[in-house]
Parts: structure tokens; C-alpha cells; sequence
């Protein structure tokens, strides 16, 4: 069986529709699994373990010069590029009219065919015009946590139960890495949606309560106004602040695998934590825990809803995420330890 995820973006969504090449390689051991994903996102899902094929699109970037001949050159490439093999199923997550086209240009084998959603959920991305545009319409429950909807839309299209936790399939680390070769608390301050930042002075004081615990406090960043905030953050904290270079998404998985740990905004780093199975704190500033935060784990929560939460809220959920970690891991308390981090080694390597 050859199956084509159809996943365009954004980040964070990107990487919850992870588990579903697990679920899939456990249904047919034996499928191959292509994924057509945004350009900026493809060298993440490189990193996923089942997943043969990453077909990179650049929707983004063409919409800016859709008729300019180097766009359409790279159009005719990626036509190529998705006409180079044929489907037993086409399944578009996306569930939106951008993604619907691309599925509805995908070969398919004789018995061949198109899925997707039919019907919107609570808080999640729909387009109703894709009812005409795909062949296979799969109903959905109105208020459905976004992991669960993919993994359910691949289930009830490919005919297996969805059963156990969400598996991340993500491999960044490179063999050899050693638990105890870590760096310190990540702060995933970054985020698309203002509505969803953290004030700059919450993770100033954060940041010197994790250094008074022990930890270095490390800032990935993305362009210029994230560069700039994260400048400040350092120039408050100190020598245990550390600023990462710019980095490929790719790049910033293996660093955060590296890590003890993630405190971060409702952003795609935070999802991406979950992913790499990070003890994380998951800061909302919107009512959308429910559909997007972290699930069955007791050292990954998420905080806040209505309105932000202060920094002794997110303060006493990291206390309580340390602990959780503890207990599922005894013995091996080296990941949320400073002072049995050994960074040097690691730091080489992934520098």
C-alpha cells in the first residue's frame, strides 16, 4: 500500500499529524508513505521515521508571483515530482481548499481514492468547498482534540481502530548522544499570533528563577524581531542566557532533543516539544488547550485559557512537571539535573 499525506502546514500542525504515519505503519507494516508539506517544513519531515518521500511545496512563496515564469518552472517540477508515482490513498488533512488541490492532483492507483474531512470541527481549519473537490468524505465529532482528529481521519480512510497513546515518529537526535549531554530549559517564546505572546519582562523573571535553580536558559529565535527580544532576554539574564544562531527547523529539533526541558507559548516549538517527548509547560493565552495542548503525559501541561498566566502560575507548574518527570523516570534524573548536565560534547556536535 502507498499512501500520500497531504499536510501543508503550519508548524504545529505540521507535527501533530505526526502520529498518524505511526499509526499507519503499525495498521500495514509494509506501507510506504509519501508527505507533501510547505517547503520551510519539509527538512523536519525528513526526520520522520516510515515517512519514503517528502514532497516539498512552496504555496506560500508562489501565491506572492503565481504567473512569473520562475514560478511556474517550479510548479511544473512539483507536478512532476507528485505524478511520479500513483496512490492507493490520497488523505488531506489540511481539510482547506489549497490542500484539496493538491490531493485532487495526486495519480491514483485503480482502486484509488481522495479523503478527507467531511465536516468542520470545533477550533480546527475546514473549508467547506472540498465536499466537491475529493471523493472520500469521512465525518468527524464536533469537538475532537487535534491530534485525535488526524489520527482518526487516517483510521476511518484506511480502515484500522486507532488504539494507544500518540507516537511521535520524529528521529532528529544523531546516534550516540548521550542523556546526560544536555542543554538547559528552552524558552519557546516565539510565536506567528501576537495574541499569543508572553510578556518580555514574564520571561526575564522566569528565566532568573531557572538560573537560581541551577539551569541555563537557552532562546532560539527567527528573524528579526525575535532575534532582537531575545538579545534583551539575554542581555537581562546574563552568561547562563544563551542565544541560538539561525537555525533550519531541523536544526532546532535536534537542539530541543537535546534539552532538559521546553517552557513555551502555544506556538510550534511547543508542539514540537511534545513531539520529542520534552517535560513541557505549555503557555495559552487562548481557550484552546483543550484541542491543541499536550495530552497523557503527566510531564507535559498545559496552562492558562481565558488569559495568560502569571509567572508564579507557570512557576508552580514547572515545579510540577519536574516532579511528574521524576517519578516516570527514576533513576534517570540526569535530563532535569543541572548538576550532572555535561554540555560541551553536545554543543560541538550540533553546533
Amino acid at each position: 500500500m502507498r499512501v500520500l499525506i497531504v499536510k501543508l502546514s503550519s508548524l504545529g500542525d505540521v507535527v501533530q499529524t505526526m502520529p498518524v504515519v505511526h499509526d499507519i505503519r503499525q495498521a500495514f507494516p509494509q506501507a510506504q508513505i509519501d508527505w507533501v508539506v510547505e517547503e520551510a517544513f519539509a527538512p523536519l519531515v525528513q526526520e520522520v521515521s516510515g515517512v519514503q518521500r517528502v514532497l516539498p511545496i512552496a504555496q506560500r512563496r508562489w501565491r506572492k508571483s503565481w504567473f512569473a515564469a520562475p514560478t511556474r518552472l517550479e510548479r511544473a517540477a512539483f507536478d512532476k515530482l507528485l505524478h511520479a508515482q500513483t496512490y492507493d490513498a490520497v488523505i488531506d488533512f489540511q481539510g482547506l481548499v489549497k490542500s484539496a488541490w493538491v490531493a485532487r492532483g495526486a495519480r491514483l492507483t485503480a482502486k484509488g481514492f481522495r479523503a478527507t474531512y467531511a465536516n468542520a470541527s470545533e477550533a480546527c481549519g475546514y473549508e467547506w468547498p472540498v465536499r466537491w473537490m475529493l471523493d472520500r468524505l469521512l465525518p468527524m465529532p464536533r469537538r475532537i482534540h487535534a491530534v485525535a482528529r488526524y489520527r482518526l481521519l487516517a483510521a476511518l480512510a484506511l480502515g484500522y481502530a486507532v488504539e494507544g497513546a500518540n507516537i511521535y515518529p520524529l528521529v532528529p537526535l544523531p546516534p550516540g548522544v548521550r542523556l546526560s549531554e544536555r542543554y538547559g530549559v528552552v524558552l519557546a517564546h516565539g510565536t506567528t499570533r501576537a495574541d499569543n505572546e508572553w510578556p518580555e519582562a514574564h520571561w526575564i523573571a522566569l528565566g532568573r528563577q531557572l538560573i537560581a535553580q541551577g539551569h541555563t536558559v537557552e532562546l532560539p529565535q527567527a528573524g528579526a524581531a525575535e532575534l532582537a527580544r531575545v538579545q534583551r532576554i539575554a542581555q537581562a539574564l546574563g552568561p547562563q542566557a544563551r542565544v541560538w544562531p539561525a537555525l533550519s527547523l531541523a536544526q532546532v529539533a535536534q537542539r530541543m532533543a537535546a534539552c532538559a526541558a521546553v517552557i513555551g507559548v502555544d506556538s510550534g516549538l511547543s508542539h514540537l516539544a511534545v513531539a520529542l517527548d520534552a517535560p513541557h509547560v505549555q503557555i495559552f493565552s487562548q481557550p484552546r488547550a483543550w484541542r491543541a495542548g499536550p495530552v497523557g503525559c503527566a510531564y507535559q501541561v498545559a496552562l492558562g485559557g481565558q488569559a495568560a498566566p502569571s509567572v508564579p502560575e507557570v512557576w508552580t507548574a514547572w515545579l510540577a512537571v519536574q516532579q511528574a518527570y521524576a517519578q516516570a523516570h527514576p533513576g534517570a534524573g540526569t535530563r532535569l539535573d543541572p548538576a550532572q548536565a555535561q554540555t560541551p560534547g553536545l554543543a560541538g556536535a550540533l553546533a
